[in-house]
């Protein structure tokens, strides 16, 4: 569905900003608390926290992160999911989001409301109150920004860093291919994310958004490498299908294509890796995958993938 109306009256022109902030209130329903809590004053008023607080924001842009083949509804879920797999890989939950739009005047109502519907479901969903935000016009743009908070669910947060020599490298899920439809259709791995960082053999944890050749480098410590072997990396069927059409191999689109918001992660290399995966399977569905271990730099094995022959996506190159 193209997200621009052909005729005035049906485009949030005929509205102005008032009646469409009017209309966003109807649209989020119970998925955005009164004021002071929600939408209606200058700020939202948050409880305090006895917890460490997280802050997260992406967007989603029109001709970047959708087309006319993602349906709004869709779209507005993928906004907040993105986000929301930010704070699963530091093993926080969310407590409140505001969002930034950026409208064409010609964005049509029909599209908007349903893009706002999507995003309200999906709230109520992860319990996420969505309590205020802004509108500003740019023509010939079409973007949301959310700015998303959350807190620990834990005595710790994990971060990108930790990893050692010898520690293991895991990864949850399917890679690759996320352009047939993962893209938008994923789940963010909250509950998982909350498990791993409650267990002490985690140290160190991202979410995978920008391929895993991009991102296992912010994991890898200094003067390592990591030791991935190919038969391990979990290769999801729509990578399969995609290579078909590309000529390049499964392996490069799981390791390149990005927007897989799986949970790439690190245990101790002291921890029973064996017990670790047995807990986890008796605790989740979610598929789970040893891929290596990080190896003392230019010491990686002759038989193991060499990450720097590919590359996941990077903005502004």
């Amino acid at each position: 569905m193209s997200p621009f109306a052909k005729r005035t009256s049906d485009s949030v022109a005929s509205l102005g900003e008032e009646r469409l902030i009017a209309a966003i209130r109807r649209w989020l329903g119970s998925a955005t608390p009164p004021a002071p809590h929600g939408i209606g004053d200058d700020c939202a008023v948050l409880p305090p926290s006895k917890r460490r607080q997280a802050i997260t924001v992406d967007p989603v842009i029109y001709g970047r992160h959708f087309d006319d083949q993602v349906p709004p509804r869709a779209v507005g879920a993928k906004l907040l999911k993105r986000n929301l797999s930010d704070l699963a890989a530091m093993g926080a939950e969310p407590t409140a989001a505001v969002i930034a739009l950026t409208l064409d005047p010609r964005v049509s109502i029909v599209w908007l409301e349903t893009f706002y519907r999507g995003l309200a479901a999906c709230a109520r969903t992860y319990g996420v109150p969505i309590v205020g935000g802004d509108i500003a016009q740019a023509d010939g743009v079409l973007a949301a920004n959310l700015t998303l908070l959350g807190q620990a669910t834990g005595p710790r947060m994990l971060l990108r860093t930790g990893a050692e020599i010898g520690d293991w490298i895991y990864v949850t899920g399917k890679l690759g291919g996320s352009i047939a439809g993962h893209h938008f259709s994923f789940k963010p791995r909250l509950a998982e994310g909350a498990w791993l960082a409650a267990r002490a053999e985690t140290l160190a944890m991202i979410d995978l958004s920008d391929g895993l050749a991009k991102d296992l480098r912010a994991l890898t410590p200094k003067k390592a490498e990591p030791s991935i072997i190919a038969k391990f990396v979990p290769i999801s069927q729509d990578a399969v299908r995609l290579a078909k059409k590309t000529g390049r191999t499964p392996l490069a689109h799981a390791l390149s294509d990005g927007e897989d918001y799986e949970l790439l992660f690190v245990v101790s290399q002291n921890a029973n890796h064996f017990a670790f995966e047995r807990a986890w399977h008796r605790r989740f569905k979610t598929p789970l995958s040893c891929l290596g271990h990080f190896v003392q730099l230019g010491h990686r094995a002759a038989d193991t993938v060499e990450l720097g022959k590919f590359h996941g996506y990077e903005h502004l190159r």
